[in-house]
C-alpha cells in the first residue's frame, strides 16, 4: 500500500502487493500504518462480503447520518466494475467515477462517507469484501437507483435485486444529509 490515486475527494484507489509462489498467493488488504502514511484514517467496525454472478449490479448504496460510514472495498475473486457517486454538497455533487477491481491485480478502494457505492460483476463468482467504519443500521440504509445518474453500465440485461430496482432516482434525492 504505497501508491494511491484520488478518484474523488476522500476516495482513493490503492494498489496492493500480491506475493505468489507455487503454493498460491498472499495479499495484505488492511494495515493501519500503511493507510496513515497515505493520510487515511479508518476505524473498522464491521466487515462483510458479497458473491455475485456475471452482470449482477448491486447499488448504489449508502447509509444516512448518523450511521453513515467510510468503506474499504476490495475484490478477492473475479472482477468488478466499481462505481462511485458523490452525494456530498459542493461543486463535486453528482460526480461519478468508476474503476475495475480484480483479484489478479489487487487494489483497495477507500470510500468516504457521503459517496454512494455500487458495482457490476464482470465475472461469475466475483467476491467483494467490504470493511466499514460503522455497523449496518437498517433504518438508515438506502440508495440511489442504479440507472438514474447518467452512468453507462454497458449491460443490457443486468441482474438486480427487487430492493435495488425500487431505489429512488438521483433526481429525487435531496437535500443531501452529508457534509463535505
Amino acid at each position: 500500500m504505497d501508491h494511491a490515486v484520488e478518484l474523488l475527494p476522500g476516495v482513493h484507489h490503492i494498489a496492493l502487493k500480491r506475493l505468489g509462489d507455487s503454493r498460491g498467493h498472499f495479499v495484505k488488504t488492511h494495515a493501519v500504518s500503511a493507510l496513515a502514511r497515505l493520510g487515511i484514517g479508518f476505524d473498522l467496525r464491521e466487515e462483510f462480503h458479497s458473491v455475485s454472478a456475471r452482470n449482477v449490479i448491486r447499488g448504489m448504496h449508502f447509509q444516512r447520518p448518523p450511521h453513515d460510514h467510510d468503506k474499504l472495498v476490495y475484490c478477492a475473486s473475479g472482477r468488478a466494475l466499481d462505481v462511485l457517486l458523490d452525494l456530498r454538497p459542493g461543486p463535486g455533487y453528482g460526480a461519478v467515477r468508476s474503476v475495475v477491481l480484480d483479484a489478479v491485480t489487487p487494489s483497495l478502494l477507500v470510500i468516504s462517507r457521503g459517496v454512494a457505492h455500487g458495482f457490476k460483476a464482470l465475472e461469475d463468482n466475483t467476491l467483494l469484501v467490504y470493511k466499514t467504519s460503522s455497523e449496518h443500521a437498517p433504518s438508515h440504509d438506502t440508495g440511489i437507483h442504479w440507472n438514474s445518474f447518467g452512468f453507462d453500465w454497458q449491460c443490457d440485461t443486468p441482474i438486480l435485486s427487487p430492493r435495488d430496482q425500487a431505489l429512488p432516482a438521483f433526481a429525487a434525492f435531496g437535500p443531501t444529509p452529508f457534509e463535505r
